[in-house]
C-alpha cells in the first residue's frame, strides 16, 4: 500500500491568521465558527490569503455482501440504480453540486452491475462485483483493500492536477451503514447496539438483527490486528476509496470535507493510518443516522451543519461548502480596523 506522507500543520502561520482575523472591523469572535473556518482553511493552504479552487465531490458507490443477511430495507440492485441516477443528473447530490458550481465524479468502486464502458461520468474503479459476505469472513482481501486505497489516491491526484484544492466524498451502497457501523464499533470502542440505526428504514426487529449480524461478526476482530485489515475485515470497497482518498488528499495539502456517517467511518480508518489526516478535514454536517453523533463525540470534532439529513451521497458537504465560501471572503475582503480607520475598542477585549 502507497505511504502517505501527511504534514501536520503548524502553529507559526495560526498566529499570523488569527491575528488578521482579529484585526478585522467586528468584535472578536463575533463571526463564530467562520472564524475557524477561515483560520483552518488558511493554514491547511499555508497563506494568509486562501483561495478555494475548482472544487470536487466524488461519489464512491459500491455493493456489500452482507446486504445477503437482511440488514437493508432496500435491494441490492438500487446501488447501480441509483448510479445511473447520479450520471443523469437526477439525485440530490446533482441539484446541490450545479447550484454550488462543484464538480461531481461518479465512481464504480465495486458495484454488482456492468456498467457501459463509454458510459459518459463514470469512472471505473471496480474492484470486483461487491465485497463479501462478512458475516462468514472477511469482506475483502487485504490486497484488495490495498488496491481500493492506492487506486482512489491516483483519482484525487488527477483532480489536483486540474487544479482542485477543495474535495468531498459521498458514497452509494445498499447496507453500506451496516459496514460503517461495524467500522465505527471497533475503532470507537463503542458497543454495537449504540452504532447501529435504522439505514434505509428497518422496523425494530429488522433493527435487532441488523445488530445481532455485526455483534457476532465483530467476534472476529481480533484476527485483524492493523487498520487495513480491520478496514479489509468489514468495510466496502466503496468505504475503503474513500479512506484513500482522503489520505491523498491531506498529503497534497487539499481542504478535506467529511461528509456524513458512511464517510466519517471512511475516516476512521485514515485516522488510524495517519492521525494528520484530521488537520485537512472539515466535518460538514452531523447525520441523523445514529451512530454518527457518538462517532463525532469520539473524535472531538464538532460538524458544520445539523439539519436531520441521511441521505448520503456527499449531500452534507456540498451544501456546506457555501460555509468555505464565506469564511474565505471574509478573511481576504473585509476591512481591517486599520484599513477601515475604525477605532478599536480595549475594554473586556472587545472591539467596537
Amino acid at each position: 500500500m502507497k505511504k502517505f506522507k501527511i504534514n501536520p500543520i503548524g502553529t507559526a502561520l495560526q498566529k499570523e491568521l488569527q491575528h488578521k482575523i482579529d484585526q478585522k472591523t467586528k468584535p472578536l469572535g463575533a463571526l463564530g465558527r467562520l472564524e475557524e473556518l477561515a483560520l483552518q482553511i488558511g493554514s491547511i493552504q499555508q497563506t494568509l490569503t486562501p483561495a478555494l479552487s475548482n472544487p470536487h465531490i466524488l461519489v464512491f458507490a459500491g455493493d456489500h455482501g452482507i446486504a445477503t443477511e437482511g440488514v437493508s430495507a432496500y435491494p441490492q440492485e438500487v446501488t447501480w440504480q441509483m448510479v445511473m441516477n447520479f450520471i443523469q443528473g437526477g439525485a440530490a447530490i446533482n441539484v446541490f453540486c450545479r447550484q454550488h458550481n462543484i464538480t461531481l465524479h461518479v465512481v464504480d468502486a465495486g458495484v454488482n452491475y456492468d456498467f457501459p464502458d463509454n458510459l459518459e461520468g463514470l469512472i471505473h474503479n471496480k474492484v470486483a462485483k461487491g465485497t463479501a459476505n462478512f458475516a462468514k469472513g472477511p469482506a475483502m482481501t487485504i490486497a484488495q483493500a490495498q488496491q481500493c486505497i492506492d487506486s482512489a489516491a491516483r483519482i484525487v491526484e488527477a483532480m489536483h492536477t486540474k487544479g482542485c484544492n477543495v474535495i468531498g466524498f459521498g458514497e452509494m451502497g445498499i447496507a453500506n451503514t451496516t459496514a460503517a457501523s461495524a467500522l465505527m464499533s471497533l475503532f470507537c470502542d463503542i458497543p454495537v447496539a449504540q452504532c447501529v440505526g435504522r439505514g434505509t428504514g428497518l422496523s425494530d426487529t429488522a433493527l435487532q438483527h441488523k445488530v445481532h449480524v455485526i455483534t457476532e461478526a465483530l467476534k472476529r476482530h481480533n484476527k485483524y490486528d492493523t487498520p487495513l485489515a480491520q478496514l479489509a475485515g468489514f468495510g466496502g470497497f466503496e468505504i475503503a476509496q474513500i479512506t484513500g482518498a482522503m489520505l491523498q488528499a491531506a498529503e497534497l495539502g487539499m481542504v478535506v470535507l467529511v461528509d456524513g456517517f458512511i464517510a466519517t467511518s471512511a475516516y476512521l480508518v485514515a485516522q488510524a493510518i495517519e492521525p494528520a489526516v484530521k488537520d485537512y478535514c472539515i466535518f460538514c454536517h452531523q447525520s441523523q443516522e445514529r451512530g454518527h453523533t457518538l462517532m463525532l463525540q469520539a473524535l472531538d470534532v464538532k460538524p458544520f451543519l445539523d439539519l436531520n439529513m441521511r441521505l448520503g451521497e456527499g449531500t452534507g458537504a456540498a451544501v456546506a461548502y457555501p460555509l468555505l465560501q464565506s469564511a474565505v471572503a471574509f478573511l481576504n475582503q473585509m476591512a481591517s480596523f486599520e484599513s477601515a480607520q475604525v477605532s478599536e475598542g480595549t475594554q473586556q477585549g472587545v472591539k467596537a
